[in-house]
């Protein structure tokens, strides 16, 4: 890399709405850090995907919900020679399908754990490296939230939904704090997109099951995610900070 490359870190980036973020901003011209937590195998074949492509990029293991190993994942950043210019907070989890009456403290704070205490940690470690105030030359931050936020996910997932509500707090008021000093940072609320998270709540087909309910009659592909990823983060929305964007078919 030379020391003009723009760097950009996705979070979750070995699968899904990340893998297919990583794809494309590596065919954009940016050298992508593939942060991935446990699945090791996807997030490699992304990488391998990528430079078959021409592209250029880096895995880095990191658990986000763990404040020591965010301080890791960007000193390994820093060691690269290129600047980081983009933070996708993608990273995300959720479990078995349930009542708010039947979850337990642990499962609440597991998921509040990544999909916010996450995404605060690696916006608090952006900011100090892209920031005008610290010496930086700018960047853009795009948090993946969902259209949970917006339903809460009744008898299913309400404490995901809770979470992406907090990260659309946050997404706003870290736009307010930063936008004078050349940081955009907006978010993306997708809906049911054919993803592997579904499987991960105990029902593969729920887009499926679903989609009757989508005023477009089908669920989403990652890559019409990744796009709307690109835009934000690209000069093209350069007047665009504190937005949100529902990329959900009309729900």
């Amino acid at each position: 890399m030379s020391a003009t490359d723009r760097i950009a870190l996705v979070t979750g980036g070995g699968r899904g709405i990340g893998a297919a973020t990583a794809r494309l901003l590596a065919r954009e011209g940016y050298f992508v850090c593939i942060n991935y937590r446990s699945d090791a195998a996807s997030a490699r074949s992304v990488a391998l995907g990528i430079g078959e492509a021409g592209g250029r990029c880096q895995v880095i293991q990191a658990d986000v919900s763990q404040e020591a190993e965010v301080v890791r994942l960007f000193a390994a950043i820093d060691r690269l020679s290129g600047r980081l210019s983009v933070l996708v907070n993608n990273a995300g989890i959720l479990h078995t399908q349930m009542r708010l009456e039947d979850m337990s403290a642990e499962r609440i704070n597991s998921v509040l754990a990544t999909n916010v205490t996450g995404p605060f940690l690696c916006c608090r470690e952006a900011v100090k490296r892209m920031s005008t105030r610290h010496g930086g030359a700018g960047g853009a931050i795009v948090n993946v939230s969902s259209a949970a936020a917006r339903t809460g996910s009744p008898n299913e997932y309400i404490d995901y939904a809770a979470s992406k509500g907090a990260l659309d707090s946050m997404t706003r008021g870290l736009a307010l704090e930063v936008a004078a000093e050349d940081i955009r940072v907006n978010g993306v609320r997708p809906g049911l997109i054919h993803t592997g998270i579904h499987a991960d709540g105990g029902e593969p087909g729920r887009v499926e099951r679903l989609r009757d309910r989508i005023p477009m009659q089908r669920g989403g592909k990652p890559e019409e995610i990744a796009e709307a990823i690109l835009w934000l983060v690209s000069e093209r929305s350069s007047y665009c900070t504190g937005s949100m964007i529902d990329l959900a078919g009309g729900l």
